[in-house]
């Protein structure tokens, strides 16, 4: 049976035979792509029915695309949820969340820190639509629930953080959310559906930048969401379809061609970080390393309770600062300086001037994220090759 799931099959089998099964129109064992932007109707009455939504089907692939479609099941099914959609990026992703979710006069809260577009996006976009971005350190769980108010509709939190892989209690943000009847939106990016599953933890909406670990490849962008509910669906698909941020069937395709492979992927990103990790950790060059695998991490045991394992990224702080750590990323020959995360390869940057410019100096004070803050996307190389890179690159510092 092509389209059969046993209920108790591990992650990692789920991510490779997936919710799709053979396509339904041709038995292909993988989802082809459907590069077309329309689709013909039998006859006005078809075409009627589509668009009164007596029937389903396709229209417009703005609208919805078979491999679009098996996307967004794929992803449906590992994250637990009732219905996905995809996005042409993960900033689109984000943005029709909030924008599904609130209205003018209404407020909606994010976690410092946060990734430098969704910041950005709040604190300079959305005020000229009068919705407010409030942002709180959601790790103090007091000062989460006292920034909420009678407008507030929306949490959105990153856990693990970007860039300082802090996390969030993702149980205990339901429990507030729940007694103030807010929505709670997760992002997942760094965790992944492999480690992390907020939505079985109670959260109402999870988020993915699939251009980075759901790719796992760097050759796509995308933005995937799953509702908890119908209802959360119906509230953000139509800013999908009328703003129009939608993806290409052939990026769906190598979102699907990528999960495949993301268990294993994932578990040598893993393994690769704790390396990496505890070998920064004794350098003496080195004045912070943040992994929460690493037990000195402030939410290890969190990180126990709820991922599966710690992830493919390290931040660390050099004790030159700023200067020692461009001198760094100026000398590694295997890492690449490049924005982005979670490719095969190893990828190294400097948040402060590149992800995270966006930010002031007081906004990274807030946020914990120290100027010299460099950001490490351990890569699924020879860990050995991956610290032999940086201890060189170390030696110039």
């Amino acid at each position: 049976m092509s389209n059969y799931i046993d209920p108790n099959w591990k992650m990692s089998t789920l991510v490779c035979h997936g919710a799709g099964g053979s396509d339904p129109a041709t038995g292909a064992h993988c989802k082809p792509i459907y590069q077309t932007s329309t689709f013909a109707f039998r006859d006005a009455d078809h075409g009627e029915n589509l668009f009164t939504g007596k029937e389903k089907g396709f229209i417009y692939s703005r609208l919805g695309n078979p491999t679009i479609e098996g996307l967004e099941h794929e992803i449906t099914c590992l994250e637990s949820g009732v219905a996905g959609l995809a996005f042409g990026s993960g900033m689109a992703a984000v943005s029709a969340v909030i924008l599904g979710i609130c209205g003018a006069g209404e407020n909606y809260i994010t976690t410092v820190p946060i990734y430098g577009g969704t910041h950005t996006l709040g604190q300079s976009i959305l005020p000229r639509f009068n919705i407010e971005n409030r942002e709180v350190n959601c790790s103090d769980l007091a000062a989460l629930e006292a920034a909420i108010d009678e407008n507030t509709r929306l949490i959105m939190i990153e856990t693990p953080a970007n860039p300082t892989i802090r996390l969030v209690d993702i149980e205990e943000c339901v429990k507030i959310a729940r007694r103030h009847n807010v929505v709670l939106a997760i992002d997942n990016t760094f965790a992944t559906p492999y480690l992390q599953n907020p939505l079985k933890m109670g959260a109402d909406i999870v988020l993915h930048s699939a251009t980075k670990y759901i790719s796992g490849h760097g050759d796509t962008v995308a933005g995937l969401v799953v509702c908890s509910t119908e209802e959360l669906k119906l509230k953000i698909q139509p800013i999908q379809h009328d703003i129009g941020g939608v993806i290409s069937p052939f990026n769906a395709f190598l979102l699907l061609r990528g999960l495949k492979t993301l268990a294993v992927r994932m578990d040598r990103h893993c393994m690769n970080a704790l390396k990496v990790a505890q070998y920064l950790s004794f350098h003496p060059k080195v004045a912070e390393v943040w992994y929460p695998g690493l037990s000195t991490h402030p939410d290890h045991e969190l990180a126990k309770k709820q991922m599966r394992d710690f992830g493919g990224m390290v931040s660390f702080i050099l004790k030159g600062g700023r200067s020692a750590g461009k001198t760094v990323l100026n000398n590694v020959k295997l890492a690449v300086n490049a924005v982005s995360l979670g490719d095969t390869d190893t990828l190294i940057v400097h948040p402060a001037t590149t992800t995270h410019s966006s930010y002031s100096p007081e906004a990274l004070k807030l946020a914990g994220m120290d100027e010299g803050l460099v950001r490490l996307s351990v890569g699924i190389e020879d860990y050995h090759d991956i610290i032999d890179d940086l201890s060189q690159a170390l030696k110039q510092v």
